[in-house]
């Protein structure tokens, strides 16, 4: 039998040799070694030759994330993988004790962030930054990112609860459609791809608990609604409205069958994203109801037809330009389904007005045919504009939380990528500036502070060289001049501003930076900006225009007027807007630009990072053609080399990743003592009162040490203690954990143990006291019954005695007749002979028994009842101490007799009448006629001769 030994079989030979054989080739290929690295960091020698091999190898192998240190890299399968994101395997990260030992995912990232939030250690708000270049998967990675928090975080106990975290995390999830349908649009290189940054904020209760969410946009990229760059397309939702609409929508908002728009290209270009219903149904579910959604829906219809309205050049300034052939038809039907006057429509895109002098005198000058392109394009981007941030406050305001019901929050960060065209003007420079801000986050954060925090503490560490982002970051917005500034300025000029001269001026001011290059072989006026992710030509044709963005007050007005609900809502007629619109002299405003405003919620957005713990996700796109199973290595190579992962992977095999204060280490930790046996104080050792005592706010390195050393039976080595941290790694923060765990576990022991052994004493004292209870209260109702029963008897007894009495008075009077007349009888015939002895005693026992059957007949119980036997035990005079030794029988028991003469029983009253013992004169006894009841039976019985 073969044996195993370290997970190896040394059976026979031929196995042992086949084994050493695959070893070699691993070891000598490299290819499957590589591809079971879970982490960048286990590689050896890490150079970007390794690191690239080994994330095609993983690739290769269906196995998209790898972990990079303190970065989770993620690569674009390009393909559905429904098994990589599926729910059971969300509870499965979310029910691990420890995520970290399961492969990499996005889940690993979110479950952290989430026990980040329910930790006692520093509990910070969290964040996750998504990056990467457009089409490397930051939009997915988000979505997946946010079932995730939706599942994990709606775990309540009580039914209410549970149906309001049900309904938030609906909602939640119900965004994301909206988002990009109105938000995303088809480039050249990522067929979803957001032309928005958006920072999704999930709030959390004290019970971890997802109460609500709030979304933050930036720089929605408007001037796509009005121009795209050749072989892209519109925003999504234009194409969902003109392939998803009914026939009878297809009537009301004028989008025939087959119909062509200007501002529609490559409709034919069918994407998963061009879903109309599920767009309906999300919009359904956020509370915008169906008339509502049809009045966006008509808007969009009419920016559509307004794209088509055409102006042909006038040839005299003075005259307006006339509109082409068939642009006619398409301003009726714009204004139609805006809601407005065809001829006011017609009249604010071609005439503009200008006000000039002290009296403010109003004079209107007909626009050349660029001007009335420009108006029209402007009134387009304006309406989507608004539209956009209105709709982002109904999203917000139907999944938003009141402040007070949430603590904490874990921001999720999804901003466009990248960007590099052959056209790049003032979008593509605010997308890459914010991309360039992101990764100065990312190095101030991560590369540069936690090295210097090494040094400061006294760790010993040798610098690692990374490429540092600050000198493009200078050149864009640095001060005194930057490009920024310069483009701000040229708009406060207010003065016709050429491609050219922008260009020269840029140059001028800014020589001798070494971001800014020169595109020399360019046809047009241009200059190039060196970024972190590579250099990027920029035109200056239009760059003043766009940062401007002039919204001409006329343009406003006209909305204002509109007849449709949905633009009366977001133009609503304000009586001190008209005031603010043109200042004029010194009294002008500065003019806001859009790279100030631009700025300005950058800036907030970065403070806003700044208070929270990052995290980060680095998307990695394996080829520009969108294919799966493709993998080009110089691409990946360039993106690995602009985010600085290398770097990355060096800091984080060398460093601390988890840094504690001295007072949250010893606060949170100090309970591992009870692990270790009681012993004698010393200098270092435990507190006399058992470790129950409150630690110093400030505690020396020394004395701290010596109290890990208390804590720990043998440190593990990464932990370093420094001035005023105690640095350590994953690995040791899970034992500490899993210590910890321990220690509460034992306590939790101890605590039930004395609660099961209180509650037994408790339930002892309690049942002798209920036995006792009983009995005192048995003894009181049986003394009770006794006392009722004597006191009965004894009235009882008191009844019967003067009822005896009263009969043998009645008795006595009644005899006391017969004997005088008896006595009569006797004296009046003196030769009657008198009575023998017998006769006389059975007279006397007749007199004594008589009443005794009168009781006998009105009892009110049995025979052999207590009230009977005690009448019987006083008429017969037996001793009342063995009433067992006399045997009594009552009348009737006896046969023959059928009853007594007296009253029915019941009756109140007892009469009493004379004996009907009637002695004659001659006959000794009575006589037979005469003598009834029960006076007769006992006659029978004693009569001498009766047996």
């Amino acid at each position: 039998m073969a044996q195993w030994i370290n997970g190896h079989g040394s059976g026979s030979d031929a196995h042992g040799g086949e084994t050493l054989r695959e070893d070699l080739q691993e070891f000598l290929g490299g290819e499957a070694p590589l591809q079971q690295l879970d982490d960048l960091t286990k590689v050896n020698p890490v150079t970007l030759e390794t690191v690239l091999r080994c994330l095609q190898a993983r690739y290769t192998a269906d196995t998209f994330y790898t972990n990079a240190g303190c970065t989770l890299v993620a690569l674009n399968p390009f393909k559905p993988v429904p098994q990589l994101y599926s729910p059971e395997l969300m509870r499965e990260y979310h029910a691990a004790s420890q995520p970290q030992t399961l492969k990499p995912h996005i889940f690993t990232v979110g479950e952290q962030t989430y026990r980040n939030v329910r930790s006692l250690i520093e509990p910070v708000n969290q964040s996750i930054v998504v990056s990467g270049e457009s089409g490397a998967g930051k939009t997915w990675t988000s979505r997946c990112l946010m079932k995730f928090y939706a599942m994990v975080a709606a775990s309540p106990t009580s039914w209410e609860s549970h149906k309001v975290a049900e309904r938030i995390e609906q909602r939640i999830l119900n965004s994301n459609p909206i988002m990009e349908a109105f938000g995303n649009a088809c480039t050249l290189r990522n067929n979803n791809s957001s032309r928005f940054g958006k920072f999704i904020q999930l709030q959390l209760n004290g019970a971890q608990q997802m109460t609500g969410a709030a979304v933050q946009t930036y720089l929605l990229e408007k001037t796509r609604v009005a121009c795209q760059a050749p072989n892209e397309r519109n925003f999504h939702i234009f194409y969902q409205i003109y392939k998803g609409a009914r026939a009878e929508e297809r009537v009301q908002w004028r989008l025939p069958e087959g119909a062509t728009f200007s501002w529609l290209p490559h409709p034919e270009r069918t994407l998963e994203e061009d879903c109309f219903e599920v767009t309906r149904e999300a919009m359904l579910r956020l509370g915008i109801d169906a008339p509502t959604q049809n009045n966006i829906f008509q808007a969009l219809a009419g920016l559509l037809h307004l794209g088509n309205t055409r102006f042909a050049d006038s040839g005299n300034e003075a005259q307006p330009c006339p509109l082409v052939d068939n642009a006619q038809c398409s301003v009726r039907t714009s204004a139609l389904l805006l809601g407005l006057p065809e001829d006011h429509l017609l009249e604010t895109l071609r005439i503009r007005t200008i006000r000039a002098g002290r009296d403010q005198q109003v004079f209107r000058k007909p626009c050349s045919q660029a001007e009335c392109d420009t108006r029209r394009d402007c009134l387009a981007k304006l309406v989507y504009a608004r539209l956009f941030d209105w709709l982002v406050s109904v999203i917000n305001s139907s999944i938003c939380a009141t402040p007070d019901s949430w603590t904490t929050f874990i921001g999720l960060l999804d901003v466009y990528g990248f960007e590099s065209f052959p056209n790049n003007s003032l979008e593509q420079l605010c997308i890459n500036y914010a991309n360039e801000k992101l990764q100065q986050h990312f190095v101030a954060h991560y590369l540069r502070a936690q090295q210097e925090e090494y040094a400061v503490e006294g760790l010993e560490w040798s610098f690692v060289s990374y490429q540092d982002n600050q000198p493009c970051l200078d050149l864009i917005e640095g001060s005194p001049v930057s490009i920024c500034s310069l483009l701000n300025e040229e708009c406060r000029l207010n003065r016709p501003s050429s491609a050219a001269q922008l260009q020269t001026r840029i140059e001028s001011a800014l020589t001798g930076r070494a971001r800014l290059g020169r595109a020399r072989l360019s046809p047009d006026p241009s200059f190039v900006v060196l970024h972190y992710a590579g250099p990027v030509r920029y035109r200056t044709a239009g760059l003043v225009e766009k940062n401007k963005d002039p919204v001409p007050p006329e343009l406003t007005r006209l909305l204002q007027q509109s007849q449709d609900p949905l633009l009366k809502l977001l133009f609503p007629a304000d009586p001190e807007e008209k005031s603010q619109e043109e200042p004029s002299g010194q009294n002008r405003a500065p003019v806001l630009t859009v790279v100030s405003k631009f700025k300005a919620s950058l800036e907030q957005l970065l403070q806003v990072l700044h208070g929270t713990t990052p995290h980060y996700i680095r998307c990695i796109k394996p080829n520009s053609q969108a294919q799966a199973q493709i993998f080009h290595r110089e691409e990946v190579l360039s993106q690995l080399e602009a985010c600085g992962l290398v770097e990355t992977i060096h800091i984080s095999a060398a460093g601390f990743p988890i840094r504690v204060s001295h007072q949250n280490f010893l606060e949170r930790y100090k309970l591992l003592r009870r692990l270790r046996p009681a012993t004698a104080p010393g200098p270092h050792g435990p507190c006399p009162d058992g470790g129950h005592s409150e630690w110093p706010p400030c505690t020396e390195p020394a004395m701290l040490r010596g109290l890990l050393q208390d804590i720990l039976p043998a440190l593990p080595a990464p932990l370093h203690c420094g001035r005023t941290k105690v640095f350590m790694t994953d690995s040791t923060l899970e034992l500490l954990e899993r210590r910890r765990a321990q220690a509460l576990e034992q306590c939790a022991r101890h605590i039930q143990r004395g609660w099961r052994r209180h509650r037994c004493r408790t339930q002892a004292r309690q049942r002798r006291a209920a036995v006792l209870i009983q009995a005192a209260v048995r003894s009181w109702l049986t003394r009770k019954h006794v006392q009722r029963l004597h006191a009965a008897a004894t009235i009882i007894k008191r009844a019967w005695r003067e009822w005896r009495i009263r009969m043998a008075f009645l008795a006595s009077e009644e005899l006391d007749g017969v004997e005088e007349k008896h006595s009569s009888q006797t004296s009046c015939s003196p030769s009657s002979s008198p009575l023998l002895p017998a006769q006389t005693r059975l007279q006397g026992a007749i007199t004594r028994l008589w009443p005794l059957g009168l009781a006998l007949a009105n009892a009110a119980v049995g025979v052999h009842g207590f009230q009977r036997k005690l009448v019987v035990f006083a008429c017969l005079q037996l001793p009342v101490g063995s009433p067992r030794s006399c045997a009594v029988q009552t009348a009737q028991e006896q046969a023959g007799v059928l009853s007594i003469r007296a009253l029915p029983q019941g009756s109140i009253r007892f009469h009493c009448r004379k004996s009907p013992l009637r002695y004659a004169d001659t006959c000794p006894g009575p006589s037979p006629d005469s003598v009834t009841g029960f006076n007769q039976i006992l006659l029978e019985r004693h009569r001498p001769g009766h047996v």
